[in-house]
């Protein structure tokens, strides 16, 4: 009993700390607790917490140029006009195969996932609806305001995009903001993920709010691009769309019609393949899940 009693000052002790540090990260200490009430807490558990625990620390990457919409207060980073290669040729098997050269105009990533904050201000000024409300535990509390919103099909991504006077990214956009020109695997270079790069396989229990690691930022920047939630991308998806390609496509936005949206990056909770920067998969755009969540674009004119 006296060494219950002891833990549980320790921890929090542990929480105290925390949310001095940085009341916006207080989202680890709630979890942290629940996890302690639900007989579910461990200190590999709190690990992976303090992991994805951001202090302040700065990413090495240095971002070409950065600007801040008026409308929602993201920042976004520049992505220079010019050629990358797209797709892998590691499995034939892969709907990202064949690898091929993309040209792509200038244009502007966000640096974030629209989180729960930003999309608040698109609610309450008529042109989004809320997030499916009975499933979504997150949005809409002060503590949460900073992790992305989830719950929030294709067609929210899009009014929200439109609002905020952008637009989702094509799938070429989204993977040469995340892996740049040099054929990387992941946004950070070919180093496997950990949890000090990334949100996934499960091992912090949710989202983690949006640019928690600076260690995992992509060349341009832009944060989160693995991991976290899976983002929407304006294309249609098709599986061998790659295949149907010529050489030296110039700005593609994807095939007229498919069997549903693109989706990119990976979640929390899943396993290594599944975050890879040229890893493609699909959803219908009416669904809404724990890990669906997206960022804009905007076109450098």
């Amino acid at each position: 009993m006296a060494k219950r009693k002891t833990f549980l000052w320790i921890l929090i002790v542990v929480l105290f700390i925390i949310s001095i540090v940085s009341i916006p990260n207080l989202d680890i200490g709630l979890r942290t607790w629940h996890a302690v009430q639900e007989g579910r807490f461990s200190t590999l558990l709190l690990r992976y917490e303090l992991a994805a625990f951001d202090i302040g620390s700065p990413s090495s990457t240095v971002p070409v140029d950065t600007k801040v919409s008026t409308v929602d207060g993201m920042m976004q980073v520049y992505v220079p006009e010019g050629e990358f290669t797209m797709g892998s040729n590691e499995n034939p098997n892969l709907k990202e195969y064949p690898e091929h050269p993309v040209y792509l105009d200038a244009f502007w990533m966000d640096k974030y996932e629209v989180s729960n904050a930003m999309y608040g201000k698109c609610v309450a000024s008529g042109a989004c609806f809320e997030p499916v409300p009975r499933l979504n535990p997150y949005y809409g509390k002060w503590v949460y305001r900073n992790l992305p919103v989830v719950y929030v099909n294709w067609y929210a991504a899009e009014a929200y995009c439109i609002w905020a006077g952008r637009r989702l990214p094509t799938e070429a956009e989204w993977e040469k903001a995340a892996r740049g020109t040099d054929k990387r695997a992941y946004p950070w270079g070919n180093e496997e993920p950990n949890e000090n790069l990334l949100n996934f396989y499960g091992k912090v229990g949710g989202t983690t709010q949006v640019g928690s690691y600076p260690g995992g930022a992509s060349p341009y920047g832009a944060y989160d691009m693995s991991g976290n939630v899976w983002e929407w991308v304006n294309d249609w998806y098709e599986d061998y769309y790659y295949a149907t390609l010529e050489d030296h496509v110039f700005n593609p936005t994807g095939p007229e019609y498919g069997i549903g949206r693109g989706l990119r990056g990976g979640s929390w909770n899943n396993f290594y393949d599944f975050v890879r920067a040229a890893e493609r998969r699909w959803s219908n755009p009416r669904f809404a899940f724990s890990n669906y969540g997206f960022r804009c674009v905007k076109s450098q004119p």
